[in-house]
């Protein structure tokens, strides 16, 4: 039994291995590049390659180049310059206090040296804890203040116990950077960028939606079959921390691929909201599925045109506008799609205002109301969510298709006969 256990574990460690490495590649090739990391740092500190003494003592600072490899080799590579950049300047700063502290204890007077520097650490520590619950400061510098007190921390109290400061401060920042240039030749190994991802997964989620509404029509009214894509909505409902987090990331990177510098990634953030309102109403309009009050046949036949073309027409605008994006080109087709979209919707709250219902009842009417009154939010949401990308697309430069055509066509030889 035990055996069959461990088989049985293998087995599912495997498999989710394999998972893992199908869903994405490169989760498999950054703990590779991890590992190399770590392998390489570690080597330098046995081999003692520099020659000047990380061996000695008791091994912190060779612990502090293996710790910034460990805690600043992010997936991304703007993660990974973001926690750089954060823990070198904030060791420069911790660094510069510890140094400060240690001389203003030297003009305490008559007050003991340890109360000063008890009472030193006790305000850093405290203001820079504070910078920490900042909402601006935390999104982006967190790690910076959490580094200040460590490194101000721990030079302050070994200068007090007799270390030599300066000599303590060259080392910690020459093994940091041992750490960092480690990091970087391994950043340069199949890079991740947290701006491409960002991109993908906005397009990604306004496709998401595009394929629901897609099959929302036959669904409905009889006329096909629910897929399993369409429950896909519900991702895009949680991805705002993901898109957070991602923006913050990709203001750490470099120019790269087709991403310039100063790329207006706060502008995903707005469509990312605009997208997440959308998969909202859609959420409520797939509960109408699953609704045990079931319209009559009858109203739905009238109901059927608009309610489809609505569907039909947003979900090939928001396929426009995903298709547009991942290839970074301007979605010209997308205007007209929700044009016949808000004529539909239009035509549907005209239907509704006349006495066509004959004597159905009010609880008859009431689930087809509801739908007709999510579709023409959607309808809404779906011109919002186009508008928002045209507009990035003016941002961020996006090439014109027309333009392409007409450069093709003006290269194109004309046979005059």
């Amino acid at each position: 039994m035990a055996i069959e256990k461990v088989k049985q574990g293998v087995k599912g460690c495997w498999e989710m291995v394999v998972k893992i490495g199908g869903e994405d590649p490169r989760k498999i090739v950054h703990a590779l590049k991890v590992g190399v990391a770590m392998a390489a740092v570690s080597l330098i500190y046995y081999f003692d390659l520099f020659h000047d003494g990380y061996s000695t003592g008791s091994g912190l600072y060779a612990m502090w180049a293996v710790n910034t490899v460990a805690v600043v080799f992010e997936f991304s590579i703007g993660a990974t310059i973001g926690k750089g950049v954060n823990r070198t300047l904030a060791t420069l700063v911790g660094g510069a206090l510890g140094v400060g502290a240690h001389g203003a204890t030297s003009f305490a007077g008559n007050t003991p040296e340890f109360i000063m520097l008890a009472f030193i650490i006790f305000f850093i520590s405290g203001v820079a804890t504070f910078g920490r619950f900042v909402p601006k400061l935390k999104a982006r510098n967190d790690y910076f203040f959490l580094i200040i007190i460590v490194t101000f921390g721990l030079i302050a109290v070994c200068t007090y116990r007799g270390e030599k400061l300066i000599e303590m401060a060259e080392k910690r920042m020459s093994t940091v950077l041992v750490g960092y240039a480690t990091v970087l030749v391994c950043c340069c190994i199949c890079p991740c960028w947290a701006g491409q991802d960002l991109h993908t997964l906005v397009a990604t989620n306004i496709h998401t939606l595009a394929t629901f509404l897609e099959g929302f029509g036959g669904e409905y009214f009889g006329t096909g079959n629910k897929s399993h894509e369409m429950e896909g909505y519900r991702g895009v409902i949680d991805s705002k921390s993901i898109e957070e987090s991602l923006v913050n990331f990709a203001k750490w990177e470099p120019r790269h691929g087709k991403f310039r510098y100063w790329h207006p990634w706060e502008h995903y953030l707005k469509i990312g909201r605009l997208t997440r309102e959308c998969a909202c109403k859609i959420d409520a309009l797939n509960g109408c599925l699953k609704s045990d009050m079931k319209t009559p046949i009858e109203i739905r036949e009238k109901m059927k045109e608009a309610c489809t073309e609505m569907s039909r027409e947003c979900s090939k605008a928001l396929t426009e506008v995903a298709e547009g994006m991942k290839a970074m080109m301007r979605s010209t087709h997308a205007d007209p799609h929700v044009k016949r979209a808000e004529a539909a919707a239009m035509n549907l709250k005209l239907m509704l205002q006349t006495p066509l219902w004959g004597e159905a009842h009010v609880i008859d009417l009431c689930p087809a109301a509801t739908v007709a009154s999510l579709l023409m939010q959607i309808v809404g949401c779906t011109a919002n969510i186009v508008d928002s990308v045209h507009e990035l697309a003016t941002l961020s430069k996006f090439k014109n298709p027309n333009a392409l055509t007409d450069v093709v066509l003006i290269n194109v030889p004309l046979d005059i006969k």
